[in-house]
């Protein structure tokens, strides 16, 4: 389910109100445009790419039916523009986070993840670390072979850890910035909360556009969570209600949870 009322000022709404781009069957030359244009701000983190840095190779062979959307994501992450944009420039765990932000669309759950990816690039190398997020069950099943990857840290899904919607808003700063235009620059966005297994709230920016998140979650501080109870289907449409809970950090999950189950939206969480 997408964050729906909450959207603009999360400042995911662009994703949530499109559908996702996919290369269907008899597809035309508007369609494999769209899909080309899609994977590069998808694969790139919105980055401007210019036209002397495509990959013109990949994008033929595209057009041509002759390799699928997944087979031209990989080729946009093995490629050399790629790997200096993302791994060169940066310390290796940042590459970890953006390498799920990318290709699978969510941002780590634990150190047991940047742990893995770690051991495999060392021991197995660059390809090996790319072609894991591609080949995986999960990019498998929520994408296949034919769809562009796209953002669902937002959003409820099966097998999905809590932790998840928190952090991916430490990873997607707003629909209009780009993974190397942010004020953090190439520095891991969650290097620290992961070591401590800790989530940060999220927050509205102050133009509703960009996620502000309050760095580390604290097991001593109340959070304030704000929700807004929505109308019952098939009853009346009336005014709705927004209820404020002071909760421990401990219970915090918790709390999300129930209010999920009850039918009500989180619109903001931050420190007591």
């Amino acid at each position: 389910m997408a964050v729906t009322t909450a959207a603009g000022r999360l400042g995911v709404s662009p994703y949530s109100e499109s559908m996702q781009v996919e290369l269907r069957p008899h597809w035309t030359e508007d369609d494999v445009e769209a899909v080309i244009r899609a994977a590069y701000r998808q694969v790139f983190g919105n980055q401007y790419i210019m036209a002397s840095e495509r990959n013109t190779s990949a994008e033929s062979l595209l057009r041509r039916g002759d390799i699928s959307v997944r087979d031209f994501v990989r080729a946009l992450a093995l490629s050399d523009l790629y790997r200096d944009k993302f791994f060169l420039s940066g310390p290796q765990n940042r590459f970890i986070e953006l390498n799920y932000k990318h290709l699978l669309g969510r941002a780590p759950y634990g150190q047991d993840e940047i742990a893995f990816h770690t051991d495999l690039y060392n021991t197995c190398g660059y390809q090996a670390e790319i072609n894991s997020y591609l080949d995986s069950v999960e990019y498998r099943d929520n994408f296949g072979d034919n769809v562009v990857p796209n953002y669902r840290g937002h959003l409820t899904q099966r097998s999905q850890k809590t932790v998840g919607f928190t952090r991916f808003f430490q990873l997607y700063r707003g629909y209009g910035t780009s993974d190397r235009a942010q004020h953090c620059g190439m520095r891991s966005r969650l290097g620290t909360e992961i070591a401590k297994n800790s989530a940060s709230p999220v927050g509205s920016g102050a133009t509703g556009a960009a996620i502000v998140g309050v760095s580390g979650g604290d097991r001593e501080k109340l959070y304030r969570v704000r929700v807004t109870q929505a109308a019952r289907p098939g009853g009346p449409q009336v005014r709705r209600t927004c209820t404020e809970y002071l909760v421990p950090y401990e219970q915090l999950s918790r709390k999300l949870q129930q209010v999920n189950r009850a039918g009500g939206r989180v619109t903001k969480v931050d420190l007591a």
